[in-house]
């Protein structure tokens, strides 16, 4: 599986986003954040409701200067057609790429192994294109949007604040640590 400091692999793929289908590629994703959200595949259970969740978290996302990725092993096709048959998926307008050839899966290290279906896994990448968090999870448990938009908000605090660290539960506005000498055995 890729891993947190690594820099992504380069892909290009045809994506549907807002009705239209749209090429995507590795370098579309530098010089911002991203997230790639991979899931199993379209006309599902738990998916719909991860991509709900994330498309109702898009608008506060895209005001930190954040651009989302959903990735599943499904076509640009078929992407197309879950969003026209189904009133939660209708609601995304962020980009879904498709992977049928599983490049972007294989990329991220999580296809399973004989299934030709992602991983239900979230990484989250900087502007330099370096992954800052990976979040992998069994098939029957979905993730929280809202605390992707909080370890979004820590990653991008991080980066702008060298020197200084955002501890368990961490909120923008709260305080950080500066990692020192002095801290040792005082948390």
């Amino acid at each position: 599986m890729a891993q947190v400091n690594t820099e992504i692999l380069p892909f290009n793929t045809t994506a549907f986003r807002n009705g239209e289908f749209v090429e995507v590629s590795d370098a579309d994703v530098k010089g911002k954040w991203a997230i790639f959200f991979f899931y199993p595949a379209d006309f599902t259970f738990v998916c719909p409701t991860e991509l709900g969740d994330l498309a109702d978290h898009y608008e506060e996302l895209k005001g930190l200067g954040v651009e989302v990725y959903s990735v599943s092993t499904d076509t640009h096709f078929v992407h197309k057609a879950w969003h026209d048959a189904s009133d939660t998926i209708s609601k995304i307008t962020y980009n879904m790429l498709g992977d049928a050839n599983g490049t972007i899966t294989n990329n991220f290290g999580v296809m399973r192994e004989g299934q030709g279906l992602a991983d239900r896994a979230t990484f989250i990448v900087d502007p330099d294109g370096i992954i800052q968090a990976v979040e992998v999870t069994a098939e029957g448990i979905g993730r929280n949007a809202a605390e992707l938009v909080r370890k979004v908000r820590a990653a991008i605090y991080v980066r702008e604040h060298p020197g200084e660290v955002c501890p368990a539960k961490w909120e923008e506005g709260a305080a950080t640590l500066a990692p020192s000498l002095d801290l040792v055995g005082k948390i």
